[in-house]
């Protein structure tokens, strides 16, 4: 990470469903809520589809995720969360998805996004799940021009809700990554913590094992583009403007 890389005062986490954000990003998450940032959460679906489990209901399902994302949030401080409430996997990212991002970019008035990258499809071995392609397409559209143009959403205005403009987008997850930010072990830490909080999901699956040798694998393709460090998070970051000074 540059070292002129400032934390933002306050930032806005975007993604499908409960436990993208700490999968995806949760040691970029706990570097700025060391550093002080303001956090505030917006899932988009509430996991529902997220089981196996033939006792458990949609219903049910739904509302043990949220619990377990608050629980998972609370490590890091999280100050607010958003549950939009649309169906797990079926996630599309239409004007109605789009203007419900921009709200919660208007309510928070973040300084930085956080979501995951669009363009990324699949891997040798993973096809990404379709839901995440789609929060972070509608994010994006909601951050510009939905967010920071005032005619663009009379709805909004109408709520009371100014335009805003977001300073930095941080896109999880990148087909293409310009930006790898080094953890701390504590950092990695506390990923595998929230990570452990999504118990639902995780079932026989060793999380620490595997967040610790995807910061690793990751670490060396920092290294390789010259940032020097043992753990690291990929991402693609976008400044759209100068964040405002601390006070």
């Amino acid at each position: 990470m540059p070292e002129t890389f400032v934390p933002p005062r306050r930032a806005l986490a975007v993604m499908a469903h409960p436990d993208d954000i700490e999968f995806m990003a949760g040691g970029l998450v706990s570097r700025w809520a060391r550093a002080g940032t303001e956090l505030h959460y917006c899932l988009l679906t509430d996991g529902n589809s997220g089981s196996r489990d033939p006792s458990l209901t949609p219903a049910a399902l739904a509302t043990i995720r949220r619990a377990e994302q608050q629980a998972a949030g609370a490590i890091f401080g999280v100050s607010s969360y958003a549950f939009l409430g649309h169906t797990d996997g079926r996630l599309v990212a239409s004007i109605e998805l789009r203007l419900a991002i921009a709200r919660e970019i208007r309510r928070v008035r973040p300084d930085a996004v956080l979501t995951c990258d669009p363009r990324f499809f699949y891997g040798p071995s993973y096809i990404n799940h379709p839901d995440h392609r789609a929060a972070a397409e509608a994010t994006l559209a909601a951050v510009m021009p939905i967010a920071n143009t005032r005619l663009a959403a009379l709805e909004l205005l109408a709520e009371g809700l100014e335009p805003h403009d977001v300073a930095e987008v941080y896109m999880a997850i990148p087909d293409s990554a310009t930006l790898w930010v080094p953890l701390e072990k504590q950092d990695l830490d506390r990923k595998i913590d929230a990570m452990r909080a999504h118990a639902s999901q995780l079932g026989g699956w060793d999380a620490a094992a595997m967040i610790r040798q995807f910061a690793e694998g990751t670490a060396q393709q920092a290294r390789a583009n010259g940032v020097e460090c043992a753990l690291a998070e990929a991402y693609v970051r976008v400044v759209l403007r100068q964040p405002p000074p601390a006070d």
